[in-house]
């Protein structure tokens, strides 16, 4: 899950949170950084109604060993 914001105890509690839920909680940075998820969510919102893969379609981040 894709989280940035500019309080460090709030990010603490959402990455709680979202690692609660069986996420991984990735930190984009300060909250300026939000202008990067909105269009990602456009591109989520195309892909699941526009395209019709309907809305239990996800994006999934992979990091690679180096």
């Amino acid at each position: 899950m894709l989280i940035c914001g500019d309080d460090e105890q709030a990010k603490a509690a959402v990455s709680e949170l979202t690692e609660t839920l069986g996420f991984a909680a990735v930190d984009l940075g300060p909250l300026r950084a939000a202008r990067l998820l909105e269009p990602f969510a456009q591109v989520w919102i195309r892909q699941a109604v526009v395209q019709g893969l309907g809305r239990d379609i996800v994006f999934k981040l992979v990091q690679c060993e180096r």
